[in-house]
């Protein structure tokens, strides 16, 4: 037995990075806009709305890891592509709607 006791226990293991950690960057984390891409895409266009997607899903990764301004960057990207599916889909409804569907509906004698 030693003259200073019982040595101290170990150390607790250091936790896995990015795992049950908060935000690294104080505040909160901009807006990521996803479920407006998500219901953009199903309702408007889909190619541009799938660039919104991915745009909106990298917001909150990149504010986790402690880029802000990624993560603002990619917010703003998802609202734009978003605006874009948006109006590109009320435009091709429009063009539909006015020149494809009286065409079609004369065509088929309705």
């Amino acid at each position: 037995m030693s003259d200073y006791g019982t040595p101290p226990p170990p150390p607790p293991p250091p936790s896995a990075p990015g795992y049950n950690e908060g935000p690294v960057v104080g505040g909160t984390p901009p807006k990521n806009y996803l479920v407006f891409a998500i219901l953009a895409t199903i309702f408007c266009c889909l190619p541009p709305g799938i660039a919104a997607i991915v745009f909106a899903t990298q917001v909150n990764s990149k504010w986790r890891a402690g880029d802000a301004a990624g993560a603002q960057a990619s917010s703003a990207k998802a609202k734009q592509w978003t605006i874009i599916t948006a109006i590109v889909g009320l435009v091709w409804g429009v063009i539909y709607f006015t020149l494809i569907y009286p065409a079609i509906k004369d065509s088929a004698g309705v």
